[in-house]
Protein backbone atom coordinates (compact mmCIF):
# COMPACT_ATOMS: atom_id res chain seq x y z
CA UNK A 1 0.00 0.00 0.00
CA UNK A 2 1.35 3.67 -1.32
CA UNK A 3 1.66 6.36 1.16
CA UNK A 4 -1.59 8.20 0.00
CA UNK A 5 -3.58 4.98 0.51
CA UNK A 6 -2.24 4.71 4.12
CA UNK A 7 -3.19 8.35 4.66
CA UNK A 8 -6.65 8.22 3.27
CA UNK A 9 -7.20 4.50 5.67
CA UNK A 10 -6.08 6.56 8.47
CA UNK A 11 -8.45 9.37 7.66
CA UNK A 12 -10.93 7.06 7.54
CA UNK A 13 -10.95 5.48 10.34
CA UNK A 14 -10.02 8.64 12.62
CA UNK A 15 -13.29 9.90 11.01
CA UNK A 16 -15.43 6.92 12.15
CA UNK A 17 -14.20 7.47 15.42
CA UNK A 18 -15.25 10.59 15.84
CA UNK A 19 -18.67 9.94 14.97
CA UNK A 20 -21.01 9.87 18.14
CA UNK A 21 -22.68 6.68 19.25
CA UNK A 22 -26.13 6.80 20.45
CA UNK A 23 -27.07 8.52 22.88
CA UNK A 24 -30.22 8.27 25.59
CA UNK A 25 -30.95 11.18 24.35
CA UNK A 26 -31.62 10.19 20.91
CA UNK A 27 -34.55 7.92 21.64
CA UNK A 28 -36.43 10.80 24.45
CA UNK A 29 -39.54 12.73 23.29
CA UNK A 30 -40.18 15.81 24.80
CA UNK A 31 -43.63 17.31 22.69
CA UNK A 32 -46.68 17.08 22.52
CA UNK A 33 -47.41 16.68 26.64
CA UNK A 34 -49.79 14.66 27.22
CA UNK A 35 -53.09 17.31 29.19
CA UNK A 36 -53.62 16.62 32.96
CA UNK A 37 -56.70 15.24 33.87
CA UNK A 38 -57.61 15.44 37.37
CA UNK A 39 -58.74 11.66 38.22
CA UNK A 40 -61.64 10.28 40.25
CA UNK A 41 -61.25 9.78 44.13
CA UNK A 42 -59.44 6.06 44.90
CA UNK A 43 -61.84 3.54 45.20
CA UNK A 44 -60.86 -0.17 46.14
CA UNK A 45 -60.43 -2.94 43.44
CA UNK A 46 -60.69 -6.34 45.36
CA UNK A 47 -59.51 -9.68 43.30
CA UNK A 48 -61.62 -11.49 41.06
CA UNK A 49 -62.78 -14.74 42.54
CA UNK A 50 -60.69 -16.06 39.14
CA UNK A 51 -57.66 -13.98 40.04
CA UNK A 52 -54.26 -15.08 40.94
CA UNK A 53 -53.60 -13.18 44.01
CA UNK A 54 -49.60 -12.16 43.67
CA UNK A 55 -49.24 -9.57 46.99
CA UNK A 56 -52.18 -9.04 49.53
CA UNK A 57 -49.81 -7.55 52.05
CA UNK A 58 -48.75 -10.26 53.86
CA UNK A 59 -45.70 -12.30 52.44
CA UNK A 60 -43.95 -11.92 49.60
CA UNK A 61 -43.48 -15.73 48.94
CA UNK A 62 -44.97 -15.18 44.71
CA UNK A 63 -41.82 -12.60 44.27
CA UNK A 64 -37.94 -14.00 44.01
CA UNK A 65 -34.89 -11.82 43.44
CA UNK A 66 -34.11 -11.48 39.71
CA UNK A 67 -30.28 -11.18 41.07
CA UNK A 68 -30.75 -14.75 42.57
CA UNK A 69 -33.38 -16.42 42.00
CA UNK A 70 -33.81 -16.41 46.21
CA UNK A 71 -36.24 -15.10 48.48
CA UNK A 72 -37.37 -11.08 47.46
CA UNK A 73 -36.11 -8.91 50.01
CA UNK A 74 -38.10 -5.93 49.73
CA UNK A 75 -39.57 -4.47 53.19
CA UNK A 76 -42.83 -5.98 54.14
CA UNK A 77 -44.63 -3.56 56.65
CA UNK A 78 -48.16 -2.93 57.51
CA UNK A 79 -49.50 -4.68 54.27
CA UNK A 80 -47.46 -2.57 51.70
CA UNK A 81 -44.04 -3.82 50.17
CA UNK A 82 -41.36 -1.39 49.28
CA UNK A 83 -37.76 -1.22 47.21
CA UNK A 84 -35.24 -1.52 49.87
CA UNK A 85 -32.06 -0.01 48.80
CA UNK A 86 -29.80 -1.84 47.06
CA UNK A 87 -31.89 -5.17 46.73
CA UNK A 88 -32.53 -5.30 43.03
CA UNK A 89 -35.48 -6.17 40.97
CA UNK A 90 -38.08 -8.51 41.87
CA UNK A 91 -40.28 -10.56 39.87
CA UNK A 92 -42.76 -13.59 39.83
CA UNK A 93 -41.90 -16.99 40.35
CA UNK A 94 -44.94 -17.65 37.75
CA UNK A 95 -44.39 -16.97 34.36
CA UNK A 96 -47.21 -15.58 32.20
CA UNK A 97 -48.18 -15.16 28.58
CA UNK A 98 -51.41 -12.61 27.89
CA UNK A 99 -53.17 -11.15 31.26
CA UNK A 100 -55.10 -8.41 33.12
CA UNK A 101 -52.82 -7.26 36.06
CA UNK A 102 -54.19 -4.83 38.75
CA UNK A 103 -51.51 -3.03 40.71
CA UNK A 104 -51.05 0.09 42.94
CA UNK A 105 -48.03 1.65 43.83
CA UNK A 106 -46.82 4.90 45.79
CA UNK A 107 -44.07 7.81 45.74
CA UNK A 108 -43.62 9.07 49.12
CA UNK A 109 -44.45 12.33 50.65
CA UNK A 110 -41.24 14.71 50.23
CA UNK A 111 -39.81 13.13 46.96
CA UNK A 112 -37.10 15.97 46.01
CA UNK A 113 -35.19 15.55 42.65
CA UNK A 114 -36.37 16.13 39.34
CA UNK A 115 -36.84 14.33 35.76
CA UNK A 116 -36.28 10.58 35.99
CA UNK A 117 -35.18 11.29 39.16
CA UNK A 118 -38.15 11.57 41.19
CA UNK A 119 -39.78 8.85 42.43
CA UNK A 120 -38.81 6.29 39.46
CA UNK A 121 -39.49 2.66 38.84
CA UNK A 122 -41.52 0.19 36.59
CA UNK A 123 -43.94 -2.57 35.90
CA UNK A 124 -41.84 -5.38 32.96
CA UNK A 125 -44.83 -6.81 31.60
CA UNK A 126 -42.66 -9.10 30.49
CA UNK A 127 -39.27 -9.88 32.01
CA UNK A 128 -37.35 -11.33 29.27
CA UNK A 129 -33.91 -11.19 31.05
CA UNK A 130 -31.68 -10.47 34.00
CA UNK A 131 -31.48 -6.77 35.24
CA UNK A 132 -34.04 -3.99 33.33
CA UNK A 133 -34.84 -6.46 30.09
CA UNK A 134 -38.08 -7.00 29.82
CA UNK A 135 -41.56 -4.47 28.53
CA UNK A 136 -41.69 -1.85 30.82
CA UNK A 137 -44.50 0.54 31.85
CA UNK A 138 -43.27 3.21 33.85
CA UNK A 139 -43.62 4.16 37.37
CA UNK A 140 -42.49 8.10 38.27
CA UNK A 141 -43.66 11.24 40.54
CA UNK A 142 -45.61 12.86 36.92
CA UNK A 143 -47.40 15.31 39.65
CA UNK A 144 -46.15 18.35 38.58
CA UNK A 145 -42.56 17.06 37.25
CA UNK A 146 -41.81 17.57 33.86
CA UNK A 147 -39.89 15.44 32.06
CA UNK A 148 -39.92 13.47 28.42
CA UNK A 149 -43.21 12.52 27.51
CA UNK A 150 -42.13 8.98 26.80
CA UNK A 151 -40.44 8.30 30.08
CA UNK A 152 -43.21 9.92 32.15
CA UNK A 153 -46.08 7.47 34.43
CA UNK A 154 -47.96 5.58 32.07
CA UNK A 155 -45.52 5.39 29.06
CA UNK A 156 -44.07 2.44 27.52
CA UNK A 157 -40.99 3.60 28.16
CA UNK A 158 -39.08 5.34 25.41
CA UNK A 159 -41.39 4.28 23.06
CA UNK A 160 -45.13 5.81 23.68
CA UNK A 161 -46.48 8.67 25.82
CA UNK A 162 -49.67 8.13 27.89
CA UNK A 163 -52.82 9.72 26.65
CA UNK A 164 -52.83 11.56 29.25
CA UNK A 165 -51.65 12.73 32.57
CA UNK A 166 -54.11 11.70 35.66
CA UNK A 167 -51.28 11.30 38.45
CA UNK A 168 -52.37 11.95 42.37
CA UNK A 169 -49.65 13.83 44.42
CA UNK A 170 -46.76 12.01 46.37
CA UNK A 171 -48.03 10.03 49.10
CA UNK A 172 -51.74 9.03 47.46
CA UNK A 173 -52.20 5.95 46.06
CA UNK A 174 -52.10 5.39 42.44
CA UNK A 175 -52.95 2.34 40.55
CA UNK A 176 -52.43 0.69 37.19
CA UNK A 177 -55.35 -1.46 35.74
CA UNK A 178 -53.57 -3.34 32.78
CA UNK A 179 -54.21 -6.01 29.61
CA UNK A 180 -51.06 -7.41 28.32
CA UNK A 181 -51.41 -9.37 24.72
CA UNK A 182 -48.23 -11.25 24.91
CA UNK A 183 -46.36 -11.30 21.32
CA UNK A 184 -46.32 -14.33 19.93
CA UNK A 185 -43.38 -15.83 17.50
CA UNK A 186 -43.23 -18.44 14.89
CA UNK A 187 -40.83 -21.61 14.94
CA UNK A 188 -38.01 -19.20 13.20
CA UNK A 189 -38.20 -16.46 15.92
CA UNK A 190 -40.65 -14.14 13.65
CA UNK A 191 -43.27 -12.14 15.17
CA UNK A 192 -46.71 -13.50 14.02
CA UNK A 193 -48.31 -11.01 16.80
CA UNK A 194 -46.84 -8.49 18.23
CA UNK A 195 -47.11 -7.35 22.38
CA UNK A 196 -49.80 -4.80 22.57
CA UNK A 197 -50.70 -3.15 26.43
CA UNK A 198 -53.95 -1.14 27.42
CA UNK A 199 -53.63 0.81 30.34
CA UNK A 200 -55.48 2.64 32.84
CA UNK A 201 -53.94 4.81 35.15
CA UNK A 202 -56.09 5.99 38.43
CA UNK A 203 -58.98 4.86 35.61
CA UNK A 204 -57.99 6.90 33.02
CA UNK A 205 -56.55 5.32 29.78
CA UNK A 206 -53.02 6.18 29.49
CA UNK A 207 -52.55 3.19 26.77
CA UNK A 208 -55.43 2.48 24.23
CA UNK A 209 -54.47 -1.14 22.56
CA UNK A 210 -50.65 -0.19 21.97
CA UNK A 211 -48.50 -2.01 19.41
CA UNK A 212 -45.30 -2.37 21.33
CA UNK A 213 -41.81 -2.15 18.99
CA UNK A 214 -40.32 -4.99 20.84
CA UNK A 215 -38.99 -4.86 24.88
CA UNK A 216 -37.82 -1.79 26.12
CA UNK A 217 -34.21 0.04 25.11
CA UNK A 218 -32.75 2.62 27.11
CA UNK A 219 -30.20 3.12 24.18
CA UNK A 220 -31.33 2.43 20.54
CA UNK A 221 -34.39 1.36 19.19
CA UNK A 222 -36.20 -1.52 20.11
CA UNK A 223 -36.84 -5.24 18.23
CA UNK A 224 -38.21 -8.31 18.92
CA UNK A 225 -35.60 -10.87 20.18
CA UNK A 226 -38.02 -14.85 20.29
CA UNK A 227 -39.40 -15.78 24.15
CA UNK A 228 -42.11 -17.75 25.51
CA UNK A 229 -44.40 -16.45 28.97
CA UNK A 230 -42.19 -14.72 31.17
CA UNK A 231 -42.48 -12.90 35.32
CA UNK A 232 -44.19 -9.43 35.82
CA UNK A 233 -41.06 -7.85 37.27
CA UNK A 234 -40.89 -4.92 39.18
CA UNK A 235 -38.12 -2.27 39.28
CA UNK A 236 -35.69 -1.41 41.90
CA UNK A 237 -34.18 1.42 40.01
CA UNK A 238 -31.46 2.46 42.52
CA UNK A 239 -32.81 5.63 44.05
CA UNK A 240 -32.76 5.69 48.29
CA UNK A 241 -34.03 8.56 48.86
CA UNK A 242 -37.55 7.68 46.79
CA UNK A 243 -38.81 4.04 47.61
CA UNK A 244 -41.61 2.99 45.89
CA UNK A 245 -44.32 1.11 47.75
CA UNK A 246 -46.47 -1.12 46.61
CA UNK A 247 -49.82 -3.25 47.73
CA UNK A 248 -52.88 -5.27 45.90
CA UNK A 249 -51.02 -6.99 43.39
CA UNK A 250 -52.94 -9.45 41.62
CA UNK A 251 -53.44 -10.95 37.90
CA UNK A 252 -55.98 -12.76 35.88
CA UNK A 253 -54.47 -15.73 33.11
CA UNK A 254 -56.20 -15.05 29.65
CA UNK A 255 -53.77 -16.81 27.39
Amino acid sequence: MDAMKILIVAAMLLAAQDQPGPRPEDTEVWKPEPPVVTPGAYAPTPPPSDAIVLFDGRDLSQWASVKDGLSARWVLKGGVVTVAKGSGNIQTRRSFGSYQLHIEWRIPVGITGEGQKRGNSGVFLASTGDGDAGYELQILDSYRNRTYVNGQAGSIYKQFAPLANPMRPPGEWQSYDIAWTAPIFDAAGRVTRPAMVTAMLNGVLVQNHTVLKGPTQYIGQPSYKPHGPAPIKLQDHGDPSAPISFRNIWVRELE
